[in-house]
Parts: C-alpha cells; sequence; structure tokens
C-alpha cells in the first residue's frame, strides 16, 4: 500500500512534469496525431498530382534517372522515393548547382514513364513530419526525452490514481471547471492507456536509443592513431575514388539488393557521388511480409559489389525489435482504417497537456483564495466541494 506522504511526492512529480513539458508535449502529439496522414496530406496540397494515371507496372529506376539528369544537367540527384500504394507516383530529392548542402528541390515524376512533372508546389506533409521528430530544427533526442517524460507521466498517474475502474465512467459534468478538467483527465488518460504507453515508449526508443548507441560506440572504440604523415597518399586516393566512372544499371543493382535481401521492398533509392568511381547507392524500405521497416542494402554503384546488408530477420532480437518502432509508432501499416484510429487516440495526448495545464492553474488559484482572510473568501459549502475534489 502506498503511503499519503509518497503519493503526494508523485503528484507533485506528475504535477510538475507536465507543466514543465506541457508545451512541446501538445506540439509533438498533435503534430504526430496528424502527421499519420503525411502522404495524403502531401497529395492533397498538391491537387496537380491527382491528376496523374497510376501504374501497376512502374518505369525503370534507369529511365526516372536519365529523365531527371536531362531536365536538371549537373544537379545531383541524391534520393529517388519509389511509388507504393499510398504515393503512386515517383518523387525525387534534387540539390541543383551552388544550392547549399541543406536546400534540395522536391520533384514529382510519372509512374508510368518516368516523365518529370517538376516540383511539388507544397511539402506540408514533410514539414509536418519534421516538426514532430525533429521539432524543425532540433536534434532527435529532445523528442525521446518528451517519451521519456510522457512515460514518467504515464507511470506515475497510474499510482496517483488507484481507482482505475471506477474513474473509467466517472465524469461530473454539473460541477466546476476543475472537477470537470480532472474527470475528463484520468478518464481519457485510462481509456487511452495502452495506446499512450505504445506511443510514448516507441517515441523515446528512437529518439534516445541511436544517442546511447553512439554513446557507447565512442566510449569502446580504440584509440585513435596518430595522423600519417603520407599526405600526397590520402590525395591520391581520394582523387581516385572522385575519378568519373561508368555507372552500372540503377534496376540491375535493385536486383541484387532484393537478392541480398529477399523480400526487400525498397521506399526510397539514396545515391551518393553518383557517377564516379566511390559511388554507392543505398536501397531502404520493408520486407514483404514482415512488418519490419529497416531493411537497408548499400552497394558500390561502379562495381556493383555489395557493400552492407542490414537485413533486421538475421541481426537478432534488438535488429527486429528496433524494426518495429517506426510502424508501430505511425501506424502506417494497417490501411486508412488504422491511420484515422491513431489520429484519434493520438489527439488524446494532446488533450491530457491541454486539461493537465488548466488543472494546475485552477489549482493554484484555488491555493491563493484559501489563503486571502475568512471574511472575503467564498461560501464555505462551495469552498469545501471544490477542495476535495480530486
Amino acid at each position: 500500500m502506498t503511503s499519503q506522504r509518497t503519493l503526494n511526492r508523485l503528484f507533485v512529480l506528475h504535477s510538475w512534469a507536465g507543466i514543465v513539458t506541457g508545451l512541446l508535449m501538445f506540439i509533438v502529439c498533435f503534430s504526430g496525431a496528424v502527421v499519420v496522414f503525411k502522404n495524403e496530406i502531401d497529395l492533397w496540397a498538391n491537387p496537380s498530382l491527382a491528376q496523374l494515371p497510376r501504374s501497376d507496372k512502374p518505369a525503370p529506376l534507369d529511365a526516372v534517372l536519365a529523365q531527371l539528369q536531362a531536365r536538371y544537367p549537373g544537379a545531383m540527384v541524391e534520393t529517388i522515393a519509389l511509388p507504393d500504394a499510398i504515393n503512386p507516383h515517383y518523387f525525387a530529392f534534387v540539390r541543383e548547382p551552388g544550392a547549399p548542402a541543406t536546400t534540395r528541390t522536391k520533384v514529382a515524376l510519372r509512374a508510368d514513364t518516368g516523365a518529370v512533372v517538376g516540383p511539388v508546389d507544397s511539402q506540408l506533409g514533410q514539414y509536418l513530419r519534421m516538426l514532430h521528430v525533429f521539432l524543425f530544427f532540433g536534434p532527435r533526442w529532445i523528442v525521446g526525452f518528451l517519451g521519456a517524460a510522457m512515460l514518467v507521466l504515464i507511470a506515475t498517474g497510474i499510482v496517483i490514481h488507484r481507482k482505475i475502474l471506477a474513474e473509467l465512467f466517472t465524469q461530473r459534468w454539473g460541477r466546476s471547471l476543475r472537477v470537470v478538467m480532472s474527470d475528463l483527465h484520468k478518464c481519457v488518460g485510462i481509456w487511452g492507456l495502452g495506446f499512450h504507453i505504445l506511443i510514448a515508449g516507441t517515441g523515446a526508443w528512437m529518439g534516445l536509443a541511436p544517442l546511447f548507441e553512439q554513446s557507447f560506440k565512442y566510449l569502446t572504440a580504440p584509440a585513435s592513431t596518430p595522423l600519417a604523415t603520407a599526405d600526397g597518399a590520402a590525395a591520391s586516393r581520394k582523387a581516385a575514388a572522385a575519378a568519373p566512372a561508368p555507372m552500372l544499371s540503377l534496376d540491375a543493382l535493385y536486383a541484387a539488393a532484393q537478392q541480398a535481401a529477399p523480400g526487400l521492398q525498397a521506399r526510397y533509392a539514396s545515391l551518393q557521388r553518383w557517377g564516379t568511381a566511390s559511388a554507392s547507392v543505398a536501397f531502404t524500405g520493408s520486407l514483404q511480409g514482415h512488418l519490419l521497416s529497416t531493411a537497408r542494402v548499400e552497394a558500390n554503384a561502379a562495381s556493383g559489389a555489395i557493400t552492407r546488408v542490414h537485413d533486421p530477420r538475421t541481426q537478432g532480437f534488438w535488429s527486429q525489435f528496433n524494426g518495429l518502432m517506426e510502424p508501430l509508432h505511425f501506424g502506417d501499416f494497417g490501411g486508412l482504417t488504422l491511420k484515422w484510429l491513431y489520429f484519434v487516440l493520438g489527439m488524446t495526448p494532446a488533450f491530457l497537456s491541454i486539461s493537465g495545464t488548466l488543472i494546475w492553474l485552477d489549482s493554484r488559484q484555488q491555493r491563493r483564495r484559501t489563503a486571502v482572510p475568512a471574511h472575503t473568501a467564498r461560501p464555505a459549502g462551495r469552498a469545501t466541494a471544490d477542495a476535495a475534489a480530486p
């Protein structure tokens, strides 16, 4: 049995954790609820794309790349997004000559011929995702920390409100604002408890696990050796890697990647140093028949050699566990019905952050009122009733 002193401390922790993270929590939860429709929003924001035909047999990747190079000569094609059930078209991210490294143009292409349609009119869905995952410009661990804070709020809330079954159906509409908001806060929190744990846990994992992994690698890496003095040899190797070289077929490289990771359904083809001897391509996507979304195969685009294969099915429990985090967090594996469910449930943490803040502000006002002289206080009956409300 938890003592009253412990409950009071947990209540203080619960309150201040919610107040400190409330605004950011609302932004992340609200944007996360909306961003489940990222692809649909992008199509809605670009009505011209809706008029383009779908294709059961998309154009070859080589044709898409050739069209891009012809339309944007001298530009660097960084990523090609392949058509899928939601996005029926090709998209490419192109960095034009002289543009900053962070400035890329998103280009739409027809799925049936690979012909360039032109730059997309809006990237509203992508902006929402950037807001949710990175708060636009912050590192991802900030959002991961908010996920951990949400888990703290859930754990302390469960301990504080021990009469969970009774509070599932408790809503006193005729009482004061504080009582009404308190009942709503507890009821919504309990009904959405399983979903909140899922979202908070997966969000914390995706935001913080890479940070811990990088820190572990840094601490366990062997001490660096003294810098070599053979600067001329290093420069010559760099020049050789940057020398122009013929590229293999992008479609052939994709076929080789599918052999290396059977069932790979690439969503993105990422190109680096294309046209040079050190050019590489990475195919990233899901695995047919699996929920895992982090399969990745890298290959040398000049020689065709497979340089790295990340197949979660063959790399142990933690790799498979990590591969489940993104689809479980964004609900992009069950069609439109699941997305609507994620949207509705995803709005509840945003409501909890608002209602929790209102309850905290009202409780502060209540304490100030009780601190004034008795002859200026409210009627005793009303004050007692409100003070006794949870």
